[in-house]
């Protein structure tokens, strides 16, 4: 028996995964959870042979809890199960641990399938990304080279207007070491101001670039 905990904070969504899994008698949902924190203290109580981890959680990064679960069971198994198609998404996941990475857009038998998989120990990528992450991890073709996990969520959450201490709250670290880690990426990414990091993060698919008001106007007509 595979015994497995849901972390997605869309109740819907978790109840459609559920049905879909118990219909395989040697799969088992022993916990659900709508939050980062939730999902850990789950996690920890209840030892899952997988954590299913959505990266879009209300009170902090699923990257964040992905490296907290490592970080408390090395041996923990992980399958993130995302909304987001771009690669560098998935690399990060990789990067933080997770042993497979398949997106919602998926058909249902792939996620049954990367369950087995990863509980067997095994890394899956699904197919509509597959050939992506790969050229990004082996040829480092992402614009976003050596970034830590940690790294690229603080400039997710940037992005998002996020002020240091809404991040430092939700990814457990200081305020200080937010303006640090600031500081840092624009070093490492090689921009000199916050209109340069913008832009970069509009390269990588972190934030969308705004709609001109007319155009806007023009497609509410």
């Amino acid at each position: 028996m595979i015994r497995l905990v849901l972390i997605d904070d869309h109740a819907i969504v978790r109840e459609g995964y559920r049905r879909l899994l118990e219909r395989r008698a040697d799969l088992q949902i022993v916990g659900e959870a709508d939050s980062a924190d939730q999902g850990y203290a789950l996690c920890a109580a209840r030892a899952p042979d997988v954590a299913l981890v959505d990266l879009s959680l209300p009170d902090a990064s699923g990257l964040h809890l992905v490296q907290r679960l490592l970080q408390r069971d090395p041996g923990a198994r992980v399958l993130v199960f995302s909304m987001h198609r771009e690669p560098l998404f998935a690399v990060q996941a990789l990067r933080a641990g997770a042993l497979g990475y398949v997106t919602k857009s998926s058909p249902p038998q792939r996620l049954v399938e990367a369950v087995y998989q990863v509980a067997r120990g095994q890394r899956v990528l699904s197919p509509d990304i597959a050939s992506e992450v790969a050229l990004a991890m082996l040829a480092e073709e992402t614009e976003a080279p050596g970034l830590s996990p940690r790294e690229f969520e603080v400039l997710r959450l940037l992005m998002q207007g996020r002020s240091p201490e809404e991040i430092g709250l939700a990814l457990h670290i200081s305020p200080k070491t937010v303006r640090n880690c600031h500081y840092q990426l624009k070093t490492k990414l090689g921009v000199k101001s916050d209109i340069e990091l913008t832009k970069l993060a509009m390269r990588m698919r972190l934030v969308e670039p705004a709609v001109p008001a007319a155009t806007a106007a023009g497609s509410a007509t």
